[in-house]
């Protein structure tokens, strides 16, 4: 009877969330251009190059195409000699008419119930659903996976898609997707390999569990 060979190991991707703007918690910047990191998120962008900067291993730093992840992405891949890499899959949702908004006025609106208990079904104004976003991001992660096969890569992107690509991880129906919390420059790790996908670890932000409240 012929040996079965060991299957592949798994490509892990660390997905980061971009650290805060001056804009994050009360405004909704979605793809609008020209929004920076603030001194706070300049330093936890820091933060997260110094941890990830203990790995063994990492082959490739990617970054959706916003100021404020390609910010993220630089101290980070900086501190392991390599370049950010730009990435149009791991774009924000487009929020169509609901960029720049307040979130407090966002809330306020019927709409708001939707995008909270049932956004598979919901499509922003003007832009984006959040399966198309779900299916672009995940879609996005496989290729670089594929790239980078067996090794270790970091994708900085933005809360909603990080989340997306997280609850598709885990196997979870899109409703459910509201239930996971990305903070600001939170590392998750996701193993893809043949047998499907692990998730590692969500929402990681230290050791400093003030920061594990929901945004």
């Amino acid at each position: 009877m012929a040996s079965r060979s060991a299957p592949p190991p798994p490509t892990r991707v660390l997905f980061v969330r971009h650290g805060q703007t001056p804009t994050t918690g009360a405004v909704l910047p979605g793809r609008a251009p020209g929004l920076h990191l603030s001194d706070a998120g300049r330093g936890q962008a820091e933060a997260a190059a110094a941890r990830i900067a203990g790995l063994k291993r990492v082959d490739a730093v990617y970054a959706s195409p916003m100021e404020r992840t390609r910010e993220t992405a630089a101290p980070i891949a900086r501190a392991r000699g390599l370049r950010v890499r730009v990435d149009k899959g791991l774009l924000e949702a487009d929020f169509g008419e609901w960029t720049g908004r307040k979130l407090s006025d966002l809330r306020r609106l019927r709409a708001w119930k939707a995008v909270q208990q049932h956004p598979s079904g919901f499509r922003f104004p003007g832009g984006e659903s959040f399966a198309e976003m779900q299916t672009r991001v995940v879609s996005a992660t496989l290729r670089l996976c594929a790239r980078h096969a067996g090794g270790t890569i970091v994708v900085v992107s933005h809360a909603d898609p990080i989340k997306a690509a997280v609850n598709d991880a885990l196997g979870a129906h899109l409703d459910q997707f509201q239930r996971i919390v990305i903070s600001p420059c939170s590392i998750s790790v996701v193993a893809y390999g043949d047998l499907g996908s692990i998730v590692l670890a969500t929402n990681s932000t230290g050791d400093d569990l003030t920061a594990l409240v929901p945004s």
